[in-house]
């Protein structure tokens, strides 16, 4: 039983707990948002009444692009807030971090050296010993 509490109480089961209750309240809005804004004006532009009923006619072919169109929109939105309400704000406060730990930013790493030249330094470096 020990080791259960020990598993639960961890710092990381507990945000992926509050990330899944978010998500969960996120998801409806995005939803309400698709379906109340965006799916009206493509149905519009599709003049269709329903955006499922949305198609692109090709000869005798009907291509149902509404639900599609619908989907890549809901998409983009919630990776647009993921990335400004989450992602943006704790690479800030991680770079806040790093500043008040190392009295500077980061400093970006140097390009990482070609497999060629790793080769040929490590070459180098046995020949040195060999001698």
């Amino acid at each position: 039983m020990q080791g259960f509490k020990e598993f639960i109480m961890r710092g990381n089961v507990i945000e992926l707990a509050v990330a899944v209750i978010i998500g969960g309240a996120f998801t409806a809005i995005v939803n309400s948002l698709v379906e109340g804004i965006f799916n009206p004006i493509i149905a519009a532009v599709f003049n269709s009444d329903d955006i499922a009923s949305a198609v692109w006619n090709i000869g005798p072919v009907a291509l149902g692009v509404g639900a599609v169109i619908a989907a890549i929109i809901q998409f983009l939105l919630i990776a647009l807030v993921v990335y400004f309400a989450i992602i943006l704000p704790m690479n800030k406060l991680n770079e806040q971090m790093y500043i008040r730990k190392h009295g500077h930013k980061p400093v970006e790493e140097e390009a990482a050296a070609s497999e060629t030249d790793l080769l040929t330094e490590i070459r180098d470096l046995l020949a040195a010993n060999k001698r």
